[in-house]
């Protein structure tokens, strides 16, 4: 996993996941923080979900707290893979809220893989104070985890944000709700749409 082949990196990732053991964890874990290929990085998560959750989950839990911002976002990731709940407590809104972009993103898919039903609210209310945040794919990352919410909560979530004073918060906010009744519409369409409403608008019209 040193090697400066990212193919040879690769296919090491590959041999770890297929015969999984505890000793490999560590190294996997702290390649995660530092490996510069996206291809390596997701065959080092395939070989963490290989291994048994009550092993990988703690220290997925601690690197998720560390300084660097691509071992957060890639422990981040790997937890969002593992789907093991009792990692939810771990997902803070100081990530939720994270000033990398990535980090931010991959916080929020493992937040909606891993948030019991009864804190559904409270992270619909976390998942709306970014909206507004970012380019075209930090924004399309953050309707597709408030979409992914569903139900009543996304709708109280988005029905606050479209009365925000900001009009890229309120943009935001019906471009989601577009995006929902209407997956095909595309995000740059609603977005574009949701924008005009918001500015003709104003906060606390309809769009």
């Amino acid at each position: 996993m040193e090697d400066s082949r990212p193919s040879v990196r690769l296919r090491a990732a590959l041999a770890v996941g297929t015969a999984p053991g505890p000793g490999f964890i560590g190294k996997l874990v702290e390649r995660c923080a530092i490996e510069p290929d996206f291809s390596v990085r997701e065959m080092l998560t395939w070989a963490l979900t290989r291994h048994p959750a009550s092993l990988t989950v703690p220290a997925l839990v601690r690197e998720v707290r560390s300084e660097r911002a691509q071992a957060r976002s890639q422990a981040l990731h790997t937890l969002s893979k593992i789907g093991d709940r009792t990692a939810w407590p771990a997902i803070t809104r100081a990530l939720l809220a994270d000033s990398d972009d990535e980090v931010a993103r991959s916080a929020w898919r493992a937040a909606v893989a891993l948030v019991p039903e009864d804190e559904k609210p409270g992270l619909a209310s976390a998942l709306s104070t970014q909206l507004g945040r970012g380019g075209r794919e930090t924004g399309l990352s953050l309707s597709r985890a408030l979409i992914a919410l569903g139900g009543e909560v996304m709708a109280q979530a988005l029905r606050a944000a479209a009365t925000d004073p900001d009009p890229r918060v309120r943009a935001h906010a019906l471009a989601t709700e577009r995006l929902a009744r209407d997956p095909d519409s595309g995000f740059e369409f609603a977005i574009k749409e949701a924008k005009r409403a918001a500015v003709l608008d104003g906060p606390g019209q309809e769009g």
